[in-house]
């Protein structure tokens, strides 16, 4: 498709863009005097449908479904939308290895919509064939799989997948024609190693651990960032400051919901020069994104709201907004 082709995409999309939540209808959600209040916020602008108002997680997934029936009638081919959906893909080979060798069933984990379906996944695992899957994720599939059979180790079997996860991520966006997938999937990448060498910080995994989790990119250096981890918070926190993301290092001295908060912000200011953009597939791929960070961020609130949080603590969470 031509950057004319896009066009009528484009003019569909500044016109969707006008409903996606701005600031102060975020503070409406945060100021509803009840998790229920807040519901009712969300199905008085158009959220879900009438028989699912009280069932949280129906209307966000109804959202979801809703942008992504938006984008295939914008899109002729989906697969540039690669990059944001093996996240999805991914998690299903954990949870799918899991069930196999555990014998337990947990069919509510899995994510529906995938380019393999659950269930799918779930006797490719069973049966070892690998050659089933995406090229790219075969090599992951079969390593994280021997090594929970071997180990039971759910921790390892994790890095090795959310690794793979991220690789892949990395070179679809490598590959991607589109400068905005390009961005996107560089700071998804820079944004997981550093929010995965916080986390083995604080949980005190050794170097071999966190070098065998984290995954290049060309923003940092993934060898520093695991120096630093092992050398304590303020090691991170110096190596950030020597790099496209001393913003994170700042969130992550502030508190960890303001380190949370930015990693998510990160994604959206990648995004926002995609609103000036008016002739190519990025203001399209930049509208998924910001839909789905908007429905996190209403996850978040609801979240807050149903477990008592106070009001500032609910908005301390709250993530930016791309209008």
């Amino acid at each position: 498709m031509s950057d004319l082709d896009y066009t009528y995409a484009v003019a569909r999309i500044r016109a969707l863009e006008l409903n996606l939540f701005n600031s102060s209808v975020l503070e409406q959600l945060i100021g509803a005097s009840s998790y229920d209040d807040a519901l009712k916020i969300l199905a008085d602008k158009g959220w879900g449908y009438s028989d699912i108002e009280n069932d949280a997680d129906a209307v966000l997934n109804c959202e979801r479904e809703r942008t992504w029936e938006v984008v295939s009638d914008l899109v002729e081919d989906m697969s540039v939308f690669d990059v944001m959906t093996y996240p999805d893909l991914y998690h299903n080979l954990k949870a799918a290895i899991k069930q196999v060798y555990t014998e337990e069933d947990h069919p509510r984990v899995f994510y529906k919509d995938t380019a393999v379906s659950p269930q799918k996944m779930v006797d490719i695992v069973r049966e070892k064939s690998w050659l089933d899957l995406p090229r790219h994720m075969q090599q992951t599939a079969s390593e994280a799989a021997e090594v929970f059979a071997r180990t039971q180790d759910g921790q390892l079997c994790d890095i090795i997948v959310d690794r793979g996860a991220l690789e892949a991520v990395y070179a679809a966006g490598k590959e991607s024609k589109a400068d905005i997938l390009r961005k996107y999937a560089e700071s998804t990448v820079a944004v997981a190693d550093i929010k995965i060498a916080v986390r083995c910080q604080r949980t005190g995994k050794p170097l071999d651990f966190i070098r065998r989790a984290l995954a290049p990119c060309d923003t940092l250096s993934i060898e520093r960032l695991a120096q630093a981890a092992v050398s304590g918070e303020d090691a991170i926190n110096s190596y950030l400051e020597q790099t496209d993301y001393a913003a994170g290092g700042a969130a992550l001295a502030e508190s960890a919901s303001a380190f949370e908060r930015w990693c998510d912000d990160q994604i959206i200011e990648t995004i926002r020069p995609q609103k000036y953009n008016a002739f190519s597939i990025g203001p399209v791929v930049a509208y998924a994104i910001a839909r789905e960070n908007e429905i996190k961020t209403v996850r978040i609130i609801l979240s807050g709201k149903q477990n008592a949080l106070s009001e500032d603590s609910i908005r301390e969470r709250v993530r930016k907004t791309y209008v």
